[in-house]
């Protein structure tokens, strides 16, 4: 585990490029700052400055070493890099109320952005006019779009939104891409179409993620839960409600572990293998040793006089982070077997964690 810290300002977001040389935040800003790995420091090398409202997301393509930015101005741009300076093109978002989050599909032929006016745009580059244009997801949705992921097929999208449901739509642009096959979340899917609807989330969804093969759905809501659809399972839902303060964002390490964070400081792993199956496993995190054994008749008797308890007064939260993680991402290995993650936090600081799954064959 390495902690870096940004400065004082809450990171909510970030990206990284495809060789995880640099990294893309905004310092709870309208700007967006690149910095890059230097021997052992961060050095910033960019600021993107386009946006007028607060940066709600970020996301950097890898193969294409585009990131797209969406704010609360209601705007999106995707950046390109061009003689050594990020240049971007604005997107016809076409949105009443402010971006939320935004994310790029798998092939980066599109990208999906959810926003507060109760809707989601899925954009794509038109070559003819030269502009990036967008189509809307509006029904069922009745509240804010909190958070987006897509099916590793580029055709599916799962949201979770502040009226406390999850749903998986169908993102196939026609324009663009050929008609998909049936999965196992459904056979039928014109643009739109509403393959998942669970009502039972329990809070705000937070955060939703798809698992390596995209077979299941994990998500994290207000009520301190975690839960896991399976589509090969009849889309069955598995909930499991944590004793942790509410999770902010959940990833998938393997095809059976996920790690989420949020409000505790520290990430959690979790362990699916099937319907009715949903364990929490341990805390990922480390907590510092306390001295409590080490405090002599005399000092407890003082803390007592002067705090009125015999404890030692902590600094800190006994974690690397000092306030609640905002967002994960994968750094380090595939989606099927992650070696390295990141998280954010609202402290500034960003933290590198180390993952091992446990192969069983080689006991």
């Amino acid at each position: 585990m390495s902690l870096s810290s940004f400065g004082l300002e809450p990171l909510c977001c970030h990206a990284w490029n495809k060789d995880r040389t640099q990294i893309a935040f905004s310092p709870n800003s309208s700007d967006v700052h690149i910095y890059q790995m230097k021997g052992k420091e961060w050095i910033k090398i960019h600021e993107l400055t386009e946006h007028s409202g607060r940066i709600t997301g970020i996301d950097w393509a890898p193969e294409s070493n585009r990131i797209v930015t969406c704010a609360s101005d209601r705007n999106a741009y995707v950046w390109t890099l061009k003689d050594g300076v990020w240049k971007p093109m604005l997107v016809l978002v076409r949105i009443t109320r402010a971006a939320t989050c935004v994310k790029w599909a798998p092939l980066e032929n599109k990208f999906a952005l959810g926003s507060g006016a109760k809707l989601i745009a899925v954009c794509y580059f038109e070559k003819e006019n030269d502009w990036w244009l967008s189509k809307h997801i509006k029904k069922p949705i009745n509240s804010t779009v909190l958070c987006l992921d897509w099916h590793p097929n580029n055709m599916l999208l799962a949201a979770g939104s502040a009226d406390l449901h999850c749903r998986v739509f169908s993102a196939y642009v026609k324009d663009i891409e050929d008609k998909p096959g049936p999965t196992p979340w459904g056979s039928k899917m014109p643009f739109g179409e509403v393959l998942l609807e669970h009502r039972e989330c329990g809070g705000w969804v937070h955060s939703v993620c798809f698992s390596p093969s995209g077979d299941s759905l994990a998500w994290v809501s207000h009520n301190s839960a975690i839960s896991v659809a399976d589509a090969s399972k009849g889309k069955e839902v598995t909930l499991l409600t944590t004793r942790h303060l509410p999770l902010l964002s959940v990833l998938y390490v393997s095809e059976t572990e996920i790690v989420a964070a949020g409000h505790d400081c520290c990430p959690y792993q979790f362990s699916y293998t099937g319907p009715g199956s949903l364990e929490f496993v341990k805390k990922v995190d480390i907590p510092k040793q306390s001295s409590k054994g080490n405090v002599s008749a005399m000092q407890l008797f003082r803390n007592l006089d002067k705090k009125a308890t015999t404890e030692e007064e902590e600094t800190g939260l006994g974690c690397l982070h000092q306030n609640s993680i905002t967002q994960l991402c994968v750094l380090e290995g595939l989606k099927s077997k992650v070696e390295k993650f990141s998280s954010v936090g609202l402290d500034g600081a960003m933290v590198v964690w180390e993952f091992k799954v446990l192969d069983f064959n080689q006991l």
